[in-house]
C-alpha cells in the first residue's frame, strides 16, 4: 500500500506557477515596468528645473538667448557669482540669516511643544476655551497693520532681530498637530515618571520630547525653512538696520535695485560688464537655496513619520 506525501503549500504554489509571493505573469512585469518607467520620468522632471537653474546660472549672456533650454553650458562663466558676492556685505546678510533661523525654529519647537503638551491634558482648566480661540486664530487674524502697530510701537521691537522672530513664534496649526501626537503616547509612560517624583516639567523633557523627536524634526524643518526663505517681514520691521538684514532681503535688493553689488565691482574692475539679468537671478536661487537643502538629509529620516504619526491621530 502507497503512502500518501503531504505537499506544503509552497510546494502547491510551485505546481501552480510559482513560490509564495512571486508574479511571474506577463501582465504583472508589464505593470512593474510601466510603474518604473513612470516613477523615473516624474522624478526626472522634478529634478529637471534644479538642473537647469544651476546650469544658467553659470551660462554666458549669449548662450541664454540663443539656447532656450539646456543642462550644461558650453562656456561656463563665474561673472553672476561676483557679482553677488562682490558686495562685503553678502557675508554679513548670510550670518543673519543663519541666526534668524536658528533663533526663529528655537523659539517655534519651544513654544510649539510646550502649549501643545499642556493642551494635551484633558485636565487643563480652560482647555476647550484655549482650543477654540486656538482654532479661531487659524481662520481670522489681526491683518499686516495691527501687526506693524504691536511689533513697532507696542512691543518696541523695529529694527531689531525680535521684530521677525517672535510674531510668528508660534504656528497654530503646526501645534494642533503636534499636540495630537503627544496624546498618542501612551499615558503609562507619564504616570510611571509621576511615580518616580517627575512633574509635567521633567516628564515632558525626560519621556515626552525625546519620544518626539521625528515630530519635532519634522515642524522644525518647516519652521527653518519659513524662516530662511522669509524677507517681507524683515523690509518693514526693519528698514533702518541695513547691517542686520537677512540673506534674502539683500539678494532681493542685488536684483531689483542693483546698485550695491555692481558698485563694489565695477570699483575693482573698470572693465567689468554686468552680467545677464537672467543669469543673475539664478545664481541668486542657487545661493539662496543650496544651505538650506544641505540641512534636510540630516531630517530626512524623521521626515515622514512624524508627519504622518502627528496627523492620522485623535
Amino acid at each position: 500500500m502507497k503512502k500518501k506525501t503531504a505537499f506544503s503549500p509552497n510546494q502547491h504554489l510551485r505546481r501552480a506557477g510559482g513560490p509564495v509571493g512571486q508574479h511571474n505573469s506577463l501582465g504583472s512585469r508589464a505593470f512593474d515596468i510601466f510603474n518604473y518607467v513612470f516613477v523615473t520620468l516624474v522624478a526626472f522632471t522634478t529634478i529637471l528645473p534644479f538642473i537647469y537653474i544651476i546650469g544658467a546660472s553659470f551660462a554666458t549672456e549669449y548662450e541664454l538667448s540663443t539656447r532656450p533650454m539646456f543642462l550644461i553650458p558650453r562656456d561656463v562663466t563665474l561673472d553672476s557669482y561676483r557679482y553677488i558676492f562682490s558686495s562685503n556685505k553678502i557675508l554679513g546678510a548670510f550670518g543673519n540669516s543663519v541666526f534668524i533661523t536658528a533663533a526663529g525654529t528655537a523659539v517655534n519647537l519651544f513654544f510649539t511643544s510646550t502649549m501643545a503638551y499642556a493642551i494635551s491634558k484633558k485636565r487643563l482648566r480652560g482647555r476647550t476655551a484655549i482650543l477654540n480661540l486656538v482654532i479661531f486664530s487659524m481662520f481670522f487674524s489681526g491683518g499686516m497693520i495691527p501687526g506693524f502697530i504691536v511689533v513697532s510701537s507696542w512691543l518696541k521691537m523695529k529694527n531689531t532681530y525680535w521684530s521677525v522672530i517672535i510674531p510668528g513664534a508660534i504656528s497654530a496649526y503646526n501645534m494642533m498637530i503636534v499636540k495630537n501626537f503627544f496624546q498618542g503616547i501612551p499615558q503609562e509612560l507619564e504616570e510611571s515618571a509621576y511615580i518616580d517624583g517627575c512633574n509635567d516639567i521633567k516628564t515632558l523633557v525626560r519621556i515626552v520630547l525625546p519620544l518626539s523627536l521625528p515630530v519635532l524634526a519634522t515642524f522644525g524643518l518647516f519652521y527653518a525653512v519659513g524662516h530662511w526663505n522669509a524677507y517681507f517681514g524683515a523690509m518693514i520691521y526693519m528698514p533702518g538696520a541695513r547691517e542686520k538684514w537677512p540673506l534674502q532681503v539683500l539678494l532681493r535688493e542685488i536684483i531689483i535695485l542693483s546698485n550695491s553689488s555692481a558698485g563694489d565691482l565695477a570699483n575693482l574692475d573698470p572693465n567689468f560688464v554686468a552680467p545677464p539679468e537672467q543669469s543673475i537671478k539664478m545664481a541668486v536661487i542657487v545661493v539662496s537655496t543650496v544651505p538650506i537643502m544641505c540641512v534636510y538629509p540630516f531630517l530626512q529620516k524623521y521626515f515622514v513619520k512624524g508627519v504622518m504619526v502627528g496627523a492620522l491621530k485623535g
